[in-house]
């Protein structure tokens, strides 16, 4: 089996949709998923999720199927002092580098400023949602590794966001999710793609083959956009912006 992670084209957040540079962007993606033999399509309800999803969708003439669960990851953590709710995946590397619980893929919902919110519940929300997903192909999740009778040979396509997105890598592939969300970015439109691994009959492990791959925008001379990354040079305006 194969999964197609997809995060959605440059975002305009003030409308839910895309900017001018997304919507190109999300062409030139569908360029390379229409050629691809993609068996089923789910998308976040979010709308520059359904957008990005629009544009392959409309080549094909097909449709894709929402999925509630594939939204942007919505755990936040509480500010002790001023009780307001902020996102709970982006922490200053001066914190959480000095938190080992957060190096655990277990430990990290123990993190003291994690624990004031519901980014724990929201995780085992989306591990639900993505294993009720691929019971439906056929596996079934027991311990870290999923079962088969019979290995598909589908690919299903998943469009959405870069923090749910790192946390159905970190289901799948058993690291921690804080290492990977500030570990690893995933570029507007970019395509991760994971693969399913049977080397005892019966018994699968998904491996991932490719993070983030933006080639689509390469061959078209599309730049890059740099939304979700931070400045490179502190105090520099360097065009990346000071928040994701």
């Amino acid at each position: 089996m194969k999964l197609l992670i997809v995060r959605h084209g440059e975002p305009d957040y003030t409308v839910d949709s895309l900017t001018e540079k997304g919507r190109r962007e999300v062409e030139l993606l569908a360029d390379r998923l229409s050629k691809l033999p993609i068996d089923d399509f789910y998308v976040s309800p979010l709308g520059r999720a359904q957008a990005t999803a629009e544009a392959t969708l409309r080549r094909l003439g097909r449709e894709a199927r929402t999925l509630d669960w594939l939204q942007e990851f919505r755990g936040r953590v509480i500010d002790p002092k001023t009780g307001g709710r902020y996102i709970a995946w982006d922490f200053m590397p001066q914190y959480w580098t000095r938190c080992p619980e957060l190096w655990d893929r277990r430990a990290w919902r123990d993190n003291a400023l994690v624990a004031t919110g519901d980014s724990g519940a929201i995780f085992d929300e989306t591990a639900a949602g993505l294993d009720a997903l691929l019971a439906d192909y056929g596996y079934r999740r027991e311990g870290d590794i999923y079962r088969t009778e019979a290995n598909s040979d589908k690919t299903i396509c998943l469009f959405c966001h870069f923090g749910i997105s790192m946390a159905m890598l970190s289901h799948l592939l058993c690291i921690p999710f804080y290492l990977l969300v500030h570990g690893f970015i995933m570029a507007p439109s970019s395509v991760t793609t994971l693969v399913t691994e049977e080397r005892l009959s019966g018994e699968v492990w998904f491996r991932c083959t490719a993070m983030g791959d933006t080639s689509h925008l390469y061959v078209a001379d599309e730049p890059i956009s740099h939304h979700g990354r931070f400045r490179e040079h502190y105090g520099v305006d360097d065009g990346l912006g000071a928040n994701p």
